[in-house]
This record gives C-alpha cells, structure tokens and sequence, in this order.
C-alpha cells in the first residue's frame, strides 16, 4: 500500500529531481537520489520562478536563500525590438504571498541547484551512478549502474532530462524533435552597465523570426541574457556548446542599443538547440514514473520548465503521502492530476514561439495592439490558470 514507509529512488540530481526529493523528504518519504555526474554543476543560465513554484519553494523552506541568492524584479516588460516601445507591462514586485514574501523571482541555475542540494542532506545524494537497468519485480525495483553499483526501491521517479534513460526503459527509444529554434545564453556584469531599468526588471525583447530576454540574477550581480533565434537545423543538444559572440553580435545589429549593448559586452555565451516532445499519452508503469524533461519537456516561452518539474514532484509528494491505494495506482493517480496541466502548457510555449518571432505587418501590430488593451492571453492576469495554481492541493 502507499505510505510514507515506501523507498524512493531519484534518477536525476539536476533541478526537477532534487526538488522532488526534498518534497518526498517533507513528506517522510525514505529518498534517495542517483546523479550520472561526478559533480552537481549548472552551466551559466538563468530561470524565472513564477507564483505557483514560488510557493512551493518558500513551503520547502527556501525563503532565505531565495531572498538572499535571487532577484525579485519590479515589473515584467515586453518590448519592441528596434525602438524599445512598451508593448506590456505587469507589475510583479507587489504579487506577494500571505507573509508578504516575494513570487516572482530571478536566479542563477546554479544558485537554485545549490539552494535545493544544501538542502536536501548530502547522504542522499550519489554521484557517478548513470542508470544501466531496472527489473521491477512486481514488489520492488531492482537498479544496476554502469559503475557496479545496485540498488533496489519501492518506487522510481526518472527525472533524469529529455534523454531520459528511464522513459527509454519503459517506452523505448523515441528522439525529440528540433522545433526551429536556438538559444544562445549569456551573462554580463551588471556593474559595467548605469543604474536602469535593465538591472530591475525582466524584459522580453519581440522581434522578427527572433526574441530576446533579459533579466538580472546572484542579487543583481549579474545580467542574464537569452537570445531566442529561428533556424533550420540543429545536430547537437547540449547546454554546454560554445557559441559565437561575433555571430551575435551581427544578427542583433539593428536591434535597440540596450539590447546590442547586452550582446556587445559579453565574452563567453553557449548555445543550445531546443527540442521537444508530443505529450506521452502515460508516464507510469507499475512502480515506475517519469518527471520533467523526461516526460514533458517544454519550450522556455512561459517560464515553466523547472515550474512545472517542480510541479510534478510536489504532487507526486502529495498524492503518495494521502493514497491508501496501492502503489500503481498511486502513480496512475499522479499521472492523472499532471498529464493534462502539463500538456497545456507545452500547447502554450509552442505558441508563444510564433507570436513572440512574428515577422513586421499586420499580424504583429494585431499582436502588439492586444498586448497594449491588456487583452492579449499571454498577459500576466490571463495566466492565472498557470500561477495561482497550488501543485500539493490538487492531491486532495
């Protein structure tokens, strides 16, 4: 029967898996956590946390190192590419929880990978353990690594990315699919820039065949910029694949001079191809679950990869710890309350992709027209369906 009794195995030590395992911990689940890597690292990037994972963070106790390590922006600004013009804004330093604590927030990867790994204790978590093979025996789960090691547990959760070993286990092979878009990542200074509206709000720059997104992360130390480009191909799938400034710098050549300021000063930017999958119809066989990358990976035009990863682990907590059903069941049940919110929103950022990349005409001043009358479906009060939604109550 499920119960806080049962033996949780993470394989996954990346954002989404450690912060399943800190719900499952909260909720007296006995976790533990299986990373590929030898060390629990985030390439230099940045990620927006929006009111419904918020919540769920301060509810883990991560208020301080939140308040201490990311930034809580004064507005959300969508812009016009080339003259700067406001095309929406939503005040978001005032949306703020019962305790009046922040909800909307920007941070460092790799401050919220440590945030998370601090606080889950270090015990849990094993390096160097790439999943070989799983043997569900109907009353556990068997684990082999590609190290030697073996391990056995009551439930599997694969949080381990689009590349998901455990989603291959359990449905096959099945590649994603390039959906036309690069990203490249940069971090700049914020010293190197004046006192402006770059160093306190998140922007998002629309633009033809391309967006670009700014915000600041580390306590406003530094910039985090993303630049969001169409393109017809891509081979690699890496967060870790050097980019070329040069190249940047000559496609935004005509952009804002805030924006060609942001891509002028930086050094070092990487550059990632984004991909996707069609929703899965099921993430669970028998003791057996998926989480994430590995069951919903999603564009990055909503804020909601890492929401949603977290999402997923705060409702599983909740639905193991409340069930009286049996195990698979349990895990029918998870995947029942998250499959449709989560397919949704991989509909929505596949959207957003063509409505923020509209070339210049009558379509995009259309667009630009909404968001000025406050009635485009993307502004912030139309998003109410995404951020006040409560991850652990739906579980009731």
């Amino acid at each position: 029967m499920a119960g806080t009794n049962l033996s949780i195995a993470i394989i996954g030590g990346g954002i989404g898996g450690l912060a399943a395992a800190l719900s499952l911990l909260r909720a007296g689940f006995d976790v533990q956590v299986y990373e590929q890597v030898s060390e629990l690292r985030e390439v230099g990037a940045g990620i927006v946390l929006t009111p419904n994972v918020s919540r769920l963070l301060h509810g883990m106790g991560l208020s301080k190192p939140l308040d201490r390590l990311a930034v809580a922006p004064t507005v959300v600004r969508q812009r016009r590419w080339q003259d700067g013009s406001t095309l929406l804004l939503a005040p978001v330093q005032k949306v703020v929880g019962p305790s009046g604590e922040h909800l909307f927030y920007t941070v460092h990867r790799a401050d919220m990978l440590t945030m998370l790994a601090d606080a889950v204790p270090a015990e849990r978590i094993h390096l160097g353990h790439k999943l070989a093979a799983l043997n569900d025996t109907g009353h556990r789960v068997e684990l082999e690594f590609e190290n030697g090691g073996r391990a056995a547990a009551d439930i599997v959760v694969g949080a381990d990315g689009i590349h998901s070993t455990v989603r291959k286990i359990l449905f096959g092979a099945e590649a994603p699919q390039f959906t036309g878009c690069v990203a490249y990542r940069g971090m700049v200074p914020a010293d190197r820039f004046p006192k402006s509206d770059l160093h306190v709000e998140s922007q998002l720059w629309l633009g033809p065949g391309s967006h670009f997104v700014n915000y600041p992360v580390r306590s406003g130390e530094l910039i985090n910029f993303v630049c969001l480009i169409d393109r017809n191909g891509w081979t690699k799938e890496s967060w870790t694949e050097p980019g070329d400034p040069a190249e940047l710098r000559l496609f935004y050549e005509s952009w804002h001079p805030q924006v060609r300021a942001l891509v002028a000063t930086v050094n070092e930017i990487f550059v990632r191809g984004l991909f996707d999958r069609a929703p899965l119809k099921r993430w669970s066989v028998s003791r057996v679950t998926l989480l994430g990358d590995a069951c919903h990976p999603m564009l990055p035009f909503l804020a909601q990869g890492a929401a949603q990863a977290i999402e997923d682990g705060a409702t599983l907590a909740a639905v193991l710890a409340r069930s009286g059903e049996d195990v698979a069941a349990a895990l029918a049940r998870y995947q029942a309350l998250r499959l449709p919110r989560t397919a949704r929103i991989q509909a929505v950022t596949a959207g957003n992709k063509t409505r923020n990349h509209l070339p210049d005409g009558p379509e995009q001043r259309a667009r630009d027209a909404a968001m000025a009358a406050g009635e485009a479906q993307w502004s912030i009060g139309a998003s109410a369906w995404v951020y006040d939604h409560d991850a652990t109550a739906v579980a009731d």
